[in-house]
């Protein structure tokens, strides 16, 4: 999500939500309460200017874009919930899950695939699950 010219680059995850398109913020809002719920132990901040959770490295990022948002876990976390992700009626890159905001947010998916990432993460995994 880029800045508006002459707009200052939101420095925090609260400035970044204000900032997102109209759509994209009740959405983030509701990834951003799944997310800190996963790793309630983690950093929030940002990241390559997306909400980031981190502990010892990186737990997963997301975003919000004009017509879906981005929840980056890790590769292998996406590949563990490959079917459920299309079932979902979300598309998923090798890193990225894209969710349309014109679907019903996938809460219990993306909680049980940020608990995956987490406790991956808190086990010593930088990408593996």
């Amino acid at each position: 999500m880029a800045a508006s010219p002459g707009t200052p680059k939101p420095t925090t995850v609260d400035e970044h939500l204000a900032a997102a398109p109209a759509p994209a913020r009740p959405i983030l809002e509701q990834l951003r309460a799944i997310l800190t719920a996963a790793a309630p132990d983690a950093v929030e901040s940002l990241k390559w200017r997306q909400p980031a959770y981190t502990r010892q490295r990186i737990v997963y990022c997301f975003a919000g874009y004009q017509d879906h948002a981005n929840f980056m876990p890790t590769p292998d976390t996406l590949d563990a919930f490959r079917d459920e992700i299309e079932a979902a009626g979300c598309t998923a890159t090798r890193g990225v899950l894209q969710i349309p905001y014109d679907v019903p947010l996938p809460t219990d998916l993306i909680r049980r695939m940020a608990e995956h990432r987490a406790a991956a993460e808190a086990g010593g995994a930088k990408y593996a699950v």
